[in-house]
């Protein structure tokens, strides 16, 4: 993934060592169970499968922090030390995380790591929380881990699970469905691979170099030849959609999202974290497929 400034973040983990310590000692006992997600997409989903029984922290809050190269404050620390449960993406992408764990020891503490859960090996596409069938995957395990912690509200636990599955996600896998059955199989491009997982769900046709989608996620220079068949796809209007993360732009990709505009190809964004901040999980994503729908009507006619 982009590079760490390993110096910065090993004096940082010292610091956070120490804070940890401190913390341990003068925390009070909570009265709910204490979750901390690396990320607030993950934490979203962890929140609400709480409800009032669950205190979930999150570690990325803010859509202009990269989560690659995020550096662990004293603040998260504390909440990694007062945690009964964390939950990581893995994968390369947060690997602040693990050593944020590692130097917070936590006796009983559960956690979940979804890369190992979802079968994604090192090197892999992290981005699973564009991948539905992960995260279906995800709230089970979530919940499964609740009743660990806190058995004796098994059953408010799932009836959190059976809620969010079908009042909190019906829009979100509506749009899925209506996606996936009207589009399917329409070429499309993109500008990282934040976005596989879903093309790959929705049936569409991801034509950009996976070389390329690697190389802009993980903050190196994509090579000539992948450009030049992008430029060509655009300029034969070979795609009908474009789809870029807003987070993440290079001049490379601003280029070529121009180009598309110029050529009449829609243009659609995504981000990698909750936009805004204080959105839901399934808004946020059900706000980015609904984009994605006009988009893909607009470069249809369908």
């Amino acid at each position: 993934m982009r590079k760490i400034l390993v110096g910065a973040l090993l004096s940082t983990l010292a610091l956070v060592v120490v804070g940890a310590a401190l913390s341990t000692r003068s925390a009070p006992a909570a009265s709910t169970l204490q979750v901390v997600a690396a990320e607030n997409f993950w934490g979203s989903i962890a929140s609400q499968l709480g409800g009032d029984r669950v205190h979930v922290a999150s570690v990325i809050s803010n859509p202009a922090t990269d989560p690659h190269d995020y550096e662990p404050t004293a603040a998260d620390a504390r909440a990694m030390a007062g945690a009964r449960m964390a939950i990581v993406n893995g994968i390369g992408y947060d690997p602040w995380a693990g050593k944020l764990l590692a130097a917070n020891p936590v006796r009983g503490r559960i956690v979940i790591t979804i890369g190992d859960l979802v079968g994604i090996k090192p090197g892999g596409n992290p981005h699973r929380w564009y991948s539905p069938s992960d995260v279906q995957q995800v709230i089970g395990q979530i919940v499964r881990d609740y009743t660990k912690l806190d058995p004796k509200d098994a059953g408010y636990f799932l009836q959190q699970k059976a809620r969010f599955e079908t009042r909190g996600l019906a829009t979100y896998k509506s749009l899925i469905a209506s996606i996936s059955r009207r589009y399917h199989s329409v070429p499309v491009g993109a500008s990282e691979s934040i976005f596989a997982p879903l093309a790959q769900t929705l049936g569409l046709k991801l034509l950009t170099p996976a070389s390329f989608l690697k190389a802009i996620s993980e903050g190196t220079e994509p090579t000539a030849k992948d450009v030049t068949t992008i430029d060509r796809q655009i300029a034969r209007r070979t795609i009908r959609v474009w789809v870029f993360n807003s987070q993440n732009g290079t001049p490379d990709v601003a280029r070529i999202s121009n180009a598309a505009r110029k050529q009449g190809i829609p243009v659609t964004t995504i981000t990698e974290t909750l936009t805004p901040s204080s959105a839901t999980f399934q808004a946020w994503q059900s706000h980015q497929l609904e984009a994605l729908a006009a988009a893909l009507a607009r470069g249809t006619g369908r």
